[in-house]
């Protein structure tokens, strides 16, 4: 059996899900499962298919559990994805909403509308994208499309949804809100003058670093996975900032990280951003 530094990560990414198991100290991969992710083209629109997400990676993790020990959990996800949940986390997946593909064209139809509202680029260094790539968009138009939806909700970016489905703790985590979402000021690490505009405040909960423990993982949940009573769910990281982590921690900057996946993501650390180009952004 390895020790308590052994974490189980689920990597949720566009094209395929994961779920590796990690030596923290060492980052050697020790075991990884992986599937397809699928769009579902039923409901109001397209959508990922969470349910079978949730299912892949309980069962990967109870599959390794059987000869691994978990010392905990870490979700790292792709971006342009949010969830708007109500209720309980164990009821029809928590959402009061499928979870949009960012693909999907709907968030076009209010492009009209909701780009004037939008800051601007030297506020949130988030350039105007296609489609639900703006995380901002497609709150507008699910808001506007399904207003009663939004009544009483709490909007959670994608890792957080996760974890909140491990723990039933509810959390906001930077990286995630400040990927090219229109909804975060990075200068000022405070959320964009649009989020207030549009009176979504309440629909966020507190901010928690990625690293912060949110709870242990829920009992009926551990003891379905065969873990250890109290095994630590970590918040959660969106996955380009995953990839840079481990290169904050070892390099002095200036250097740049290339992170290639469904996405190619540049990241220059040490650099400045007062000559970023928004047409530049694909």
């Amino acid at each position: 059996m390895e020790s308590l530094r052994t974490v189980a990560v689920i990597d949720i990414g566009k094209t395929n899900a994961k779920v590796a198991l990690v030596d923290a100290e060492t980052g050697a991969e020790l075991v990884l499962r992986t599937a397809a992710n699928t769009i579902r083209a039923d409901g109001p629109y397209p959508h990922f298919d969470v349910p079978r997400l949730w299912d892949f990676s309980l069962g990967a993790m109870a599959e390794i559990r059987r000869e691994h020990e978990i010392g905990a959990i870490v979700v790292v996800t792709h971006g342009a994805a949010g969830a708007l949940v109500s209720g309980d986390p164990d009821e029809a997946e928590g959402l009061a909403l499928p979870v949009l593909d960012y693909e999907a064209p709907g968030p076009d139809e209010t492009r009209g509308e909701y780009d004037p509202l939008r800051p601007p680029f030297s506020e949130t260094l988030s350039p105007r994208m296609t489609g639900g790539l703006n995380l901002g968009a497609q709150m507008f138009w699910q808001q506007r499309c399904f207003p009663d939806a939004f009544r009483g909700a709490r909007y959670l970016t994608y890792p957080q949804y996760w974890t909140w489905r491990l723990t039933g703790v509810l959390a906001t985590e930077v990286t995630s809100i400040g990927c090219h979402t229109d909804l975060w000021n990075p200068a000022a690490s405070r959320f964009s003058s649009m989020v207030d505009r549009l009176g979504w405040r309440d629909l966020f909960p507190p901010l928690r670093p990625a690293s912060d423990h949110l709870g242990p993982v829920q009992p009926d949940l551990a003891r379905r996975l065969g873990l250890s009573t109290g095994t630590p769910a970590l918040c959660g990281i969106h996955d380009s900032n995953a990839s840079l982590l481990p290169h904050l921690l070892r390099r002095d900057p200036p250097f740049s990280v290339v992170s290639t996946g469904t996405w190619v993501i540049v990241l220059a650390v040490g650099g400045g951003t007062d000559r970023l180009d928004p047409g530049r952004d694909g």
